[in-house]
């Protein structure tokens, strides 16, 4: 069954740039973009969809966040706000809570984040484990995950569990070991949070490392609570994307800039924690590509808005709108390693999302406001 989207005020492709049009129109069938062009040229399709003059734009890429946990971290952001600083040791809550989770609990808590999710324009979503952090609950974090997409991301690093505080080193050994090979029919990427109070340089060198063999590809939470060896670590080892970057040296940019990893920024989790913001412009002025994402969980940044993203990244970290809206959409894409999505153009997949706005200018000059009417996707 073909599609014609006709009608629309303003038609963002991502190709080249934003690639903004006017007066476009485009035609999706059985999950692709079949043609893309002037509505005057536009051909026939089994049936019509009028715009009426809002905009169309590629569904949103999250290509970051933790869905898979149970439980709440409420009283931890309370005391957040009253000045208490965040820390990394807040993911044990969610760790035991997660452990005592049934399936059927932890995967309802997954369809109901990927539906808040889908409703705010978001089309592709990376998920990753983490809150698990034994063999079988690793396994299982991730089971449930790919119930829900491809991009699922074991993070047995996530933090050291209680059982292993005194033997660090043992974990290492138990992800590097049983807990990969039982979490690697489940995942496309492996991830590390390198960070003080977590996993340190050598650690995350040697599980990034490990995982390659497996076959993940590697990507890495890192430099989000202070200056560190992550980032540069990320350009050494060549991974697709290191995320967080909000405490960066000249030398961490250029890294990035050389190696062609993408930094991925998280404003929400700033918003939550009220760290500084990453600087996205100077990021992008150097020539680093930079992917926005929502960070979805329950501690550092309970969001699954990435329209809110957009407009704090505008409002906070020096983004145009048309920047703020191409990291969340190919520049997403970018730091899943994908081409099909998160742009407008035949051949790709038909994934695009329907603004009760006439450009998409209005997702930052209108925070909060629930501009989505519509998605398709493929």
């Amino acid at each position: 069954m073909s599609t014609l989207i006709t009608g629309i005020g303003e038609l963002v492709t991502n190709d080249p740039d934003l690639g903004t049009r006017t007066d476009a129109a485009v035609v999706i069938d059985d999950g692709v973009i079949a043609w893309v062009g002037d509505a005057a040229a536009a051909p026939a399709a089994d049936e019509a969809f009028d715009a009426q003059g809002r905009a169309v734009l590629p569904g949103f890429v999250d290509s970051h966040s933790h869905l898979v946990f149970a439980g709440d971290r409420a009283l931890e952001f309370q005391a957040r706000m009253a000045g208490e600083s965040y820390a990394a040791g807040g993911i044990r809550t969610t760790v035991a809570a997660t452990r005592a989770a049934t399936d059927d609990r932890l995967a309802a808590g997954v369809a109901r984040h990927v539906a808040e999710m889908h409703r705010q324009g978001t089309t592709t979503v990376e998920i990753k484990s983490g809150y698990g952090l034994t063999v079988d609950d690793e396994a299982r974090s991730l089971r449930i995950a790919r119930e829900f997409t491809d991009e699922t991301t074991f993070l047995g690093a996530h933090v050291v569990p209680p059982e292993y505080a005194d033997d660090p080193a043992a974990y290492v050994a138990l992800v590097t070991g049983p807990m990969l090979e039982a979490a690697a029919p489940y995942a496309r990427w492996i991830d590390v949070f390198c960070e003080t109070g977590a996993f340190d340089e050598d650690q995350a060198r040697t599980i990034l490392r490990t995982g390659e063999a497996a076959g993940l590809k590697g990507r890495l939470h890192a430099n989000q609570l202070g200056e560190g060896p992550g980032v540069q670590l990320a350009a050494e080892l060549g991974l697709t994307a290191v995320d967080h970057c909000t405490y960066l040296t000249d030398d961490d940019v250029h890294a990035l800039r050389d190696a062609g990893t993408v930094a991925t920024l998280l404003p929400g989790v700033e918003f939550s924690t009220r760290h500084p913001y990453p600087d996205a412009r100077r990021l992008l002025d150097a020539g680093v590509t930079v992917a926005l994402a929502s960070d979805c969980n329950p501690g550092s940044c309970y969001t699954s808005s990435l329209p809110f993203c957009i407009a704090l990244a505008v409002r906070e970290m020096g983004m145009t709108p048309g920047e703020a809206v191409w990291a969340a959409t190919a520049g997403g894409a970018a730091a899943l390693g994908r081409t099909d999505v998160g742009v407008v153009a035949p051949g790709k997949c038909a994934d695009l999302l329907l603004l009760d706005a006439p450009t998409h200018v209005h997702l930052a000059y209108r925070p909060g406001v629930p501009l989505v009417a519509r998605t398709w996707s493929a």
